[in-house]
């Protein structure tokens, strides 16, 4: 039996999400499902999907159909909202430095291990970047007898810089 679930809309990073989000995080609570579940409806990844529900992805309008049905949400509403006039504000979520604390440990990982990733994709590619418009990112969990770990996967594409 579903029970109904409510977002505390005035409290960051649900604050400065779209109105709908939190009809999406309520309806995802209530029905009891995972982003991976609702990614299978939607024909993405977790990763993906969630982001989407922080507005930080752009779902197209059939994804928007999938992501309706599976969460029980009136499509046309879901639409109106997120539909082909309505573009992510992406990176703009919450304070710098992040005061989450899982937020704030990927945060610090970049700032400890920024420069020495830095250094050896150049070594690896060559002078350029890592694009994440052209990446996916995955989340797994790794059994370890001192303690279950966090295996982290940033799989993206590497874009050179132009020479002109």
């Amino acid at each position: 039996m579903s029970q109904a679930a409510a977002v505390p809309t005035n409290n960051r990073p649900y604050a400065d999400l779209p109105p709908i989000a939190a009809a999406l995080f309520e309806a995802k609570a209530t029905k009891g499902l995972t982003f991976e579940q609702i990614a299978k409806a939607v024909g993405r990844d977790e990763i993906w999907v969630a982001a989407a529900f922080y507005g930080q992805a752009k779902l197209s309008p059939e994804e928007l159909v999938a992501l309706s049905q599976v969460l029980d949400l009136d499509t046309a509403s879901v639409q109106s909202e997120l539909g082909s006039h309505w573009w992510p504000n992406r990176g703009g979520l919450g304070p710098m430095p992040p005061t989450d604390p899982v937020i704030y440990r990927l945060y610090e990982s970049v700032l400890v291990y920024g420069h020495a990733i830095k250094a050896v994709v150049h070594e690896k590619f060559g002078d350029g970047i890592m694009s994440m418009i052209d990446c996916k990112v995955n989340v797994t969990k790794k059994p370890d007898p001192k303690g279950d770990r966090v295996v982290l996967t940033f799989d993206g594409k590497f874009l050179p810089y132009a020479k002109w």
